[in-house]
């Protein structure tokens, strides 16, 4: 619960500030090169240390849909609250193109049941970051970065 108040009140935040653009470099390989990969990093958390996010997707990106599935868990370091560990696994989907670049790979994870839809921008083949519903780049965008491991 609290990742998604801190998702809505980013894009809130960027909405008002306006969205950083620039630009991307977009190899033409798939995330998936393999049957898995992991994304991991420190998303900032207004009421804790950060928020640990790790982000598995499985399946090849011209896979069928139900073979491309992902896990996600975020975990609030020393927030006060100590609030449980928030894990989701649904599907992703490969979209193509941002407002400031028609080219861009963009996978939207859609949890089955309850839970956000999260959308990432592949800044590169070691590099995804976070992004808003309407595929814009926050402006503090380096900060909501995952790394490949």
């Amino acid at each position: 619960m609290q990742l998604r108040s801190l998702l809505v009140g980013s894009a809130m935040l960027a909405l008002l500030a306006g969205c950083a653009t620039g630009p991307t470099d977009q190899p033409d390989t798939a995330v998936a090169e393999s049957a898995q990969v992991n994304y991991q990093g420190t998303l900032p958390c207004r009421n804790c240390d950060g928020i640990e996010l790790d982000v598995t997707m499985m399946g090849e990106e011209y896979g069928a849909l139900e073979e491309r599935t992902f896990t996600l868990q975020a975990d609030y370091r020393n927030h006060p609250e100590s609030p449980p560990a928030e894990n989701y696994e649904g599907n992703w989907e490969v979209l193509t193109g941002t407002p400031s670049d028609p080219d861009a790979t963009v996978y939207e994870l859609t949890p089955d049941g309850d839970g956000q839809t999260y959308y990432f921008l592949r800044i590169d083949e070691q590099t995804l970051e976070l992004i808003d519903p309407e595929r814009r780049r926050f402006q503090n965008g380096e900060m909501l970065r995952l790394q490949r491991q």
